[in-house]
């Protein structure tokens, strides 16, 4: 990879707690990077957001942090890093970036994690299919995904799993019936669903902390069409009836 712009991937978040799905996202996109012929991924930090970020049941930041270092103890090339948690307010993600990317090139504490590097170190932010910043790399990632979606319908109880080598998901509700869905794995937060039949679509409204989150699924002919939003963001997944 001689020639290819060094590259420190960071995710910043919660970790409330780390996930398997946390660590899978750092291969995918050091995958992806490295497929696009232009970078060389060097590491990757993790960042976990300080006590006042103000999501509802978030741990401690000392405990956070602990788990996260547990998960990351055999990695070689993702640490954890604790400067965002010791801030007194919560840190949005550029002056995370900032911070790290100055550390990664001249803090000797990183020494060890990134080699002596004579060209521009870019770090390179790995982020959530749901936070307001999906960039447009990770948006590559998830195009190179190719879940599987498993229905089972009972009248108007559904049974909806969606597999994938990222992760699996599964769903079980009554169209018309409001209830608590736990998004652990997804992106670590709980919200209140509720399905309904618009014509022949079903409509998916979640109330928390992301505006305006929801689903719709359609069927043309033997494809199922499914358009997931989020903070005013639109993606759209097809599948073929197999």
């Amino acid at each position: 990879m001689a020639g290819r712009i060094p590259l420190v991937l960071l995710a910043c978040g919660s970790f409330n707690p780390i996930t398997h799905q946390h660590m899978r996202l750092f291969e995918l996109a050091r995958d992806h990077m490295h497929q696009t012929g232009l970078y060389r991924v060097v590491g990757g930090i993790v960042s976990p957001v300080g006590d006042n970020y103000g999501k509802q049941g978030l741990v401690a930041s000392k405990h956070r942090l602990a788990m996260a270092r547990l998960a990351l103890q055999s990695s070689h090339w993702v640490s954890v890093d604790d400067w965002e948690s010791q801030q007194a307010d919560w840190t949005e993600t550029v002056p995370g970036q900032l911070y790290n990317k100055t550390s990664a090139k001249n803090d000797r504490t990183h020494a060890d994690k990134y080699p002596v590097i004579s060209k521009p170190l870019f770090l390179y932010s790995v982020q959530t299919p749901c936070s307001n910043a999906i960039f447009s790399s990770v948006r590559k990632i998830a195009t190179l995904l190719k879940p599987d979606k498993d229905i089972t319908q009972n009248g108007d109880h559904f049974t909806i799993k969606t597999l994938s080598t990222f992760r699996n998901y599964n769903m079980d509700f009554v169209v018309g019936q409001e209830f608590e869905e736990d998004l652990s794995g997804v992106d670590d937060r709980k919200c209140m669903t509720t399905i309904t039949w618009d014509g022949d679509n079903l409509v998916c409204v979640q109330k928390g902390e992301i505006e305006g989150r929801g689903w719709t699924h359609w069927i043309e002919g033997d494809e199922l069409h499914l358009e997931l939003r989020a903070a005013g963001i639109v993606s759209k997944q097809v599948f073929k009836k197999s």
